[in-house]
C-alpha cells in the first residue's frame, strides 16, 4: 500500500487551515513544517506556520529562536510564529484590570478583585484559552493564503479543540444574562426620562462570541479545514490514534487523514550486513504497519521514512517535504 501523499490530497481538497495533532515526539512539527515549506516554495502560497506547543518546537526544527517574538519570515512566503502563552495570559490580565479601571473611573483595581484576576493564571484552561484566542485572532485577520497549526501534545490538543465549544457556550450564557440586565436598564432609563447608555461589557462579549463562532465553524468545516493525526508504527501510538479519532469525532471534527511517520524501508530487512537489532525493528514495524492498514485503511494519506539524522534545518525540512508530499515509503 502506497498512500497518495499530501500533494495529491491538497490538489483534490484545497484548504485554508491545516491542523496537525497527535502525541508528542511522533512528528507533528516535522509534518507541519514540511507541508508549510512545500506550500510556500512550490505552490507559492503565503503561508503562516503557527505552533501552539509550549516547548518552542518550531524554533528547534528551524534552528532559529523566534519564541514569543511575533511573526517571523523564514523564507519568501513562509512565516512562522510561536506564541508565549504565559506572556499572553499576563497581557490579558493586565487588559482586564485596565478595563475595570476605565469603566468605573478607578485609579486602582480593588485588592480582592486584583487577586482574583491574578489567580486565573493558575486555571488549567487558561493556557488553552490564550493559545486558542491567538489562533482565532490570526485567522480573523485573513492576511495569509494558508494557516498551518502544529498542535501541542495530544491531551492539550483535545482540550484546545473542546475549549472552542466550552468558551462559546460560556460567552453565550453570559451574553444572555447581560442582555436581560440591559433590558431592565433601558426600561428604568425610559421611566426616568433618561437616555440608555451603551453596555461596553455586552459589546465585548458579543465580539468574543462572534470571533469564537467564526473560528469553530471554520475548523470543523471539512471543505475549508484539513485535520491530520500523526502516528508511528508502534502499538501505543496505534491505540492512542484510535482513541483520538473517536474523541475528535465526538467534538464534531472528522479527521482528514493520518500521516505515518518514521517508517523503515521494507527492503532494509533483506539487506546483508545489517545488525540483528535493526532487522528485528524492521520486522516489528511490518507487523504494526499491517495493523495500521487493517484499522485505518484509506485514512492514511502519507507515509514518511525514518531518517538517519534528525530532520532539522531547511535542507532536511526540504527532504522531509518531498517525502510527505509524494508519500515515499510503502506500508
Amino acid at each position: 500500500m502506497l498512500p497518495i501523499g499530501m500533494g495529491r490530497y491538497f490538489e483534490e481538497h484545497p484548504a485554508e487551515i491545516v491542523v496537525f495533532a497527535g502525541k508528542g515526539g511522533l512528528g507533528k512539527t516535522t509534518s507541519s513544517s514540511s507541508l508549510a515549506y512545500y506550500m510556500a516554495t512550490v505552490k507559492k502560497k503565503k503561508t503562516l506556520l503557527f505552533s501552539t506547543d509550549p516547548q518552542a518546537s518550531l524554533s528547534d526544527i528551524f534552528e532559529r529562536d523566534f519564541f514569543g517574538q511575533g511573526v517571523t519570515e523564514i523564507i519568501p512566503n513562509l512565516h512562522v510564529v510561536e506564541i508565549d502563552a504565559d506572556r499572553r495570559v499576563a497581557e490579558y490580565q493586565a487588559s482586564v484590570k485596565q478595563k475595570i479601571k476605565d469603566m468605573y473611573g478607578l485609579d486602582a483595581v480593588p485588592k480582592e478583585i486584583e487577586e482574583y484576576i491574578d489567580s486565573t493564571s493558575a486555571e488549567p484552561a487558561m493556557y488553552e484559552s490564550a493559545t486558542y484566542d491567538a489562533m482565532a485572532e490570526l485567522v480573523a485577520k485573513r492576511e495569509y493564503d494558508l494557516y498551518i497549526f502544529d498542535m501541542p501534545p495530544f491531551g492539550h490538543g483535545v482540550r484546545m479543540v473542546a475549549m472552542a465549544d466550552i468558551l462559546s457556550k460560556w460567552v453565550e450564557k453570559i451574553t444572555e444574562a447581560r442582555g436581560k440586565v440591559a433590558e431592565y436598564d433601558a426600561v428604568a432609563a425610559t421611566l426616568k426620562g433618561e437616555k440608555g447608555h451603551e453596555d461596553a461589557v455586552m459589546n465585548e462579549l458579543l465580539d468574543i462570541r462572534s470571533k469564537i463562532k467564526s473560528f469553530t465553524d471554520l475548523i470543523t468545516n471539512r471543505s475549508r479545514t484539513a485535520f491530520f493525526m500523526v502516528l508511528i508504527p508502534e502499538k501505543m501510538a496505534i491505540l492512542d490514534t484510535a482513541r483520538a479519532l473517536d474523541m475528535f469525532s465526538s467534538l464534531g471534527i472528522e479527521m482528514s487523514g493520518l500521516v505515518v511517520n518514521q517508517v523503515y524501508p521494507p527492503e532494509l530487512a533483506d539487506r546483508s550486513g545489517i545488525s540483528e537489532f535493526l532487522r528485528n525493528r524492521v520486522s516489528m514495524q511490518r507487523e504494526h504497519l499491517s495493523t495500521i492498514r487493517d484499522r485505518f485503511g484509506q485514512r492514511v494519506v502519507a507515509s514518511v521514512p525514518m531518517y538517519t539524522r534528525e530532520p532539522k534545518g531547511l535542507e532536511m525540512i526540504e527532504t522531509a517535504s518531498r517525502d510527505l508530499i509524494k508519500s515515499s515509503v510503502k506500508l
